[in-house]
């Protein structure tokens, strides 16, 4: 099968997109020979449509591909060898939290501010995604992260970061902007004023709408009032993403519950992380993907990601308390943590999830760093306690983050084979500050590409490829991108099948992936013969921008 393009440069893209969809079965030709500033050949090429791969070339003029396949070269910048390397589009991460708040201290003043990791300068390369093959991430997701999506897109310009981001609207800053940390239904002048906000964020280019029903305050909105925002969202062309209300043993009514919003917001759906939580609730992603197919099969857009890993992570707060004990915010929840009339009420809810649970590692709480990397009950064993007082003062302490192996891996390969779930990390740009946060943001594309693909087999390259490149460009409706076709903007890595793997552990998990030999970045060379290079060609994509 060959795919044979021929384009002269003044021939880039914007008046033919007829031809970004012809069938790679075809073989297409036009006279001229193809200049390009850079020229990779010889690779395998994967272009993100799952098809089979061919041997063939990728040209880049500018910020974009100009040709691909088998093509008469003219006058051409920089041939790069790709023989023995696989050539695909930068995978695009659907569900990323580089948005969300932090606190950075200044150096040189020792001043403390809010920022966000993706423009902090410590972060705002997002090399960790680059040794991944990542050209883009989607933030804004599980209801968190920045709001002010016009004003977040003006930053991300100033700041340059390493790769792309694209901002989704969270429902779940939205409502505590409106009605704040409280379980209560909004009144219509409320209501009212979340759609005009929403119907704000979709104006200045956000993708849609996330909402992250086990987290406060997202959770306290219910089904109807989710629906009348997601109409507004839908309105706009975006989509409902959500972490859904339960991942566990209310996992079939949660993606009902999704799906029903979708139908009733006009708008498609997509699972974040789809997984089923719990030992007693393993398997059942089968019988939730089979109501995700039947939507499916109805005519609605539903779709889904997934982390290849067989641990999740979030707050430790988040893990073991019930959202009800949570309202407030966390003033009021240090409050009831440290009631002692309430405190054997909390300790047996903490009791009866860390038993649900299993295994908890404690992956940050600044009060008791030497706990970090280790296992709740390791930790109480050690100090001969229970383990839900150590929970319990993890949870006193504020700032905790957690890691729960509490996933099958059976059910971790059957949804990966799934044709509708995309790849994506639930992750963030992060360097080495002495915690131990879940390996996915450091490891994600490699492993589910590398080793569960390449190595096992589990499904085909081509595939895995298409998960993190053509389906999420899919899902989201980003135009240009997500592919290897001409006239799409030059986003494209070369890596060795070989050793492209991620190396990151629970214990070690800022660990580089390798394997990537050449990324580009809207035509910018980000990676060049493994080696770091351009760290700011990344872009604001802003939905409907002109």
């Amino acid at each position: 099968m060959q795919y044979i393009i021929h384009l002269r440069s003044s021939s880039v893209p914007f008046l033919f997109s007829w031809l970004l969809f012809l069938s790679p079965g075809i073989s297409h030709s036009v006279a001229e020979p193809v200049d390009a500033d850079y020229l990779l050949v010889d690779g395998k090429i994967m272009d993100g449509s799952g098809e089979v791969s061919r041997v063939g070339s990728v040209a880049i003029l500018g910020d974009r591909i100009i040709a691909v396949g088998d093509f008469e070269r003219g006058s051409i910048g920089k041939t790069i060898s790709c023989k023995g390397l696989i050539l695909a589009p930068g995978f695009i991460d659907l569900h990323n939290h580089s948005d969300s708040s932090i606190e950075v201290t200044d150096d040189q003043t020792g001043e403390t501010k809010t920022s966000r990791p993706i423009l902090a300068d410590s972060t705002r390369d997002a090399e960790c995604y680059l040794r991944q093959g990542c050209t883009t991430l989607v933030t804004g997701n599980c209801g968190g992260g920045a709001l002010l999506v016009g004003e977040f897109y003006d930053s991300l310009t100033e700041a340059s970061p390493g790769l792309n981001v694209a901002q989704l609207l969270p429902q779940g800053e939205l409502r505590e902007k409106v009605i704040g940390s409280t379980r209560r239904a909004p009144t219509d002048t409320e209501l009212a004023e979340m759609k005009k906000l929403a119907n704000q964020a979709m104006e200045e280019g956000a993708w849609g709408m996330t909402t992250g029903l086990q987290y406060v305050p997202s959770s306290f909105a219910d089904s109807a009032e989710i629906a009348a925002i997601a109409r507004v969202v839908g309105q706009h062309g975006g989509i409902y993403a959500s972490h859904i209300r339960n991942e566990g043993d209310f996992l079939l009514e949660a993606i009902e519950e999704a799906i029903e919003i979708g139908r009733e917001g006009n708008l498609p759906v997509h699972i974040s992380h789809l997984k089923s939580s719990q030992r007693p609730n393993w398997g059942k992603v089968r019988a939730a993907a089979a109501l995700v197919e039947r939507a499916r099969a109805e005519g609605m857009q539903v779709t889904a990601d997934q982390y290849p890993y067989d641990a999740s992570s979030t707050t430790i707060t988040a893990m073991l308390l019930p959202d009800e004990e949570r309202e407030g915010g966390e003033k009021a929840l240090l409050e009831r943590l440290n009631d002692p009339e309430q405190v054997p009420r909390l300790q047996k809810l903490i009791e009866e999830s860390l038993e649900a649970r299993g295994a908890v590692m404690i992956a940050r709480c600044p009060k008791h760093p030497s706990w970090v990397g280790k296992m709740i009950r390791e930790v109480a064993k050690a100090e001969n306690r229970k383990p839900a007082e150590i929970a319990l003062e993890v949870l006193r302490s504020g700032d905790e983050q957690g890691v729960s192996f509490s996933m099958n891996e059976e059910d971790v390969r059957y949804v990966m084979t799934l044709p509708w779930v995309a790849t994506a990390s639930d992750g963030g740009v992060k360097v080495n500050d002495g915690t131990r946060p879940h390996p996915r943001s450091f490891g994600t594309f490699p492993r589910k590409i590398g080793y569960f693909a390449i190595e096992e087999g589990v499904l085909a390259p081509e595939n895995a490829i298409r998960s993190a490149s053509g389906l999420p460009a899919d899902i989201l409706n980003l135009p240009d991108r997500g592919y290897l076709k001409p006239g799409y903007f030059a986003d494209v890595v070369a890596f060795d099948p070989a050793t492209f793997r991620d190396h990151a552990t629970y214990q070690e998990p800022f660990e580089q992936s390798t394997g990537v030999r050449w990324l580009f970045v809207n035509g910018q060379v980000a990676i060049e013969d493994g080696k770091l290079g351009t760290t700011n060609a990344g872009r604001a994509l802003v939905k409907n921008a002109d």
